[in-house]
């Protein structure tokens, strides 16, 4: 629920994120098909490298949070109408509820799929980092957006990036609570 509102916020003020969930924006940006199945559909490929790297409980889990963002996500402006978000206000507010709906997932040894899990697995497969592979990829997710939205939501939707890691910096470390 973090996680979707966060995503509506964002799309109500035509911002994005990096990684899959930013593609998935510029896709729905472009095409109108919609955030929640185009990000159900570009999330499929990355399941192999999750089950290899992983395992089963962990895919299953991401299967699960990517089918409920994805399905809330759609559902939500029958529930929540937003008519229009101040921009600043969305890309901090929607990077700050993503954030912690990422964090909640994490906890409970859950993702939303896509190029996190790719990177996860290069570099253990393969030694590249996946910082920089996760860089590279939301570097090429914003330039791309560069077509797509105005350069001033460009440069908000990476405060709201800065925002959402911002929750993740402050909370996701080693030995904190773990769910199951």
């Amino acid at each position: 629920m973090f996680t979707s509102l966060g995503v509506g916020v964002l799309h109500t003020a035509r911002l994005l994120t990096g990684g899959t969930a930013g593609l998935t924006f510029l896709i729905d940006y472009t095409t109108g098909l919609g955030f929640g199945l185009v990000f159900f559909v570009v999330n499929l490929p990355f399941y192999f490298f999750a089950v290899r790297k992983m395992g089963w409980t962990f895919t299953l889990k991401t299967f699960a949070s990517i089918a409920l963002l994805s399905l809330i996500s759609a559902f939500s402006p029958r529930m929540v109408r937003l008519e229009w978000v101040q921009p600043v206000y969305a890309a901090i507010a929607g990077g700050l509820l993503i954030g912690t709906g990422l964090m909640i997932l994490f906890r409970h040894q859950s993702s939303l799929g896509g190029v996190t899990i790719l990177a996860t697995y290069l570099q253990d497969r393969v030694g590249l980092r996946a910082g920089y592979l996760q860089l590279a990829v939301d570097a090429a997710v914003l330039v791309g957006a560069l077509w797509v939205v105005p350069p001033a939501n460009v440069a908000l939707s990476l405060v709201a990036a800065v925002a959402m890691n911002f929750v993740l910096v402050l909370n996701h470390k080693p030995g904190r609570y773990q769910g199951y």
